[in-house]
């Protein structure tokens, strides 16, 4: 099978360690029965002390790769925080944005080669090239398109507009905040082979990912949104809501903002008919929404394993294309 999952953050790494599980991708014999494109969110990467941070791209690559730390989540095993702490000694800002020894050679590398104009697709199958994460990873546009956010200033109480990670990290997104809005390259356009990974695949699945700052961010890419309503593949959607709450993270606060309820029914129409065939939601949760096929069955991923049937549900509950 050709499956593309469009996914980001903690959530969308270990889903994605389901879906290699199920199709054996990490095997050398299922390479050739099998192939997983990953389009990853880059709303999220930022500029950090003259580096180029991607998380998301990074927690798929540790976490696939088998070097993520595995009780945050995110960064690398065994990380130190020298450098941090002394760029925290002498004063240089941003100090509420940790980066770890580890992954700062990762940064390093990653910006080293944008300077020298390569484009990030292709840096990240270089950085890959040493993880082999068994999936293909990609980010959802070579551009610049950053996430940033509308706020009230609790300092002086301006009106301005930080980046998503600020937001995120230094203010736990507890200020108040007016919108979202897109910082970069005047008209994005998909990485290479995004489109076509989509176009192509036998399956299309949205992960349980902050369905604004990850989901919603790839789709917000021009190019992007008409691929997915454009396929023949299904599109299956995995809630990121049970109970009335975010598996991880703060998107009940990014959907309040949208004005969309924090529900697995609510999430499911904000996506719309035009985007899911199907849509999985938690076995204790119920969705009605027009046109698309909606199933409850368990959402807690304890495994990769439990991952894996998860996924399978979602390839079986649309069996053939559009």
């Amino acid at each position: 099978m050709d499956v593309t999952v469009l996914t980001g953050g903690v959530g969308g790494a270990r889903f994605l360690l389901g879906v290699r599980r199920l199709l054996g991708a990490n095997r050398p014999e299922a390479v050739a029965a099998h192939h997983i494109t990953a389009v990853v969110n880059v709303g999220d990467d930022a500029w950090m002390h003259g580096l180029r941070i991607c998380p998301d791209l990074d927690t798929c690559m540790y976490t696939l790769g088998g070097g993520v730390d595995k009780a945050r989540g995110w960064g690398r095993s065994g990380e130190t925080w020298n450098a941090t702490a002394e760029l925290t000694a002498y004063g240089r800002q941003p100090d509420w944005f940790g980066l770890g020894d580890r992954d700062l050679a990762t940064a390093l590398i990653r910006t080293r080669m944008l300077r020298a104009g390569h484009p990030l697709s292709e840096i990240t199958e270089t950085l890959c090239g040493r993880w082999q994460p068994g999936v293909q990873l990609v980010p959802a546009t070579d551009d610049r398109s950053e996430t940033h956010v509308v706020i009230t200033d609790p300092g002086d109480g301006q009106r301005r507009t930080i980046h998503f990670q600020e937001w995120w990290v230094r203010y736990r997104a507890q200020v108040p905040t007016h919108g979202f809005t897109r910082v970069g390259a005047e008209r994005p356009t998909p990485a290479p082979g995004v489109a076509e990974a989509i176009e192509g695949a036998d399956v299309v699945l949205l992960a349980p990912s902050n369905p604004v700052a990850s989901i919603g961010a790839i789709l917000a890419v021009p190019g992007i949104r008409a691929a997915v309503r454009g396929t023949t593949a299904a599109v299956v959607g995995i809630s990121p809501i049970i109970g009335g709450k975010p598996l991880r993270g703060m998107a009940d606060r990014c959907l309040d903002i949208l004005g969309v309820g924090t529900t697995a029914e609510a999430v499911g129409r904000w996506y719309g008919p035009g985007i899911l065939d199907g849509w999985l939601v938690h076995e204790t949760d119920t969705a009605d929404i027009p046109g698309v096929e909606v199933r409850g069955v368990p959402l807690i991923m304890t495994g990769p394993d439990t991952t894996a049937d998860l996924v399978r549900t979602a390839i079986d509950l649309i069996g053939a294309p559009r």
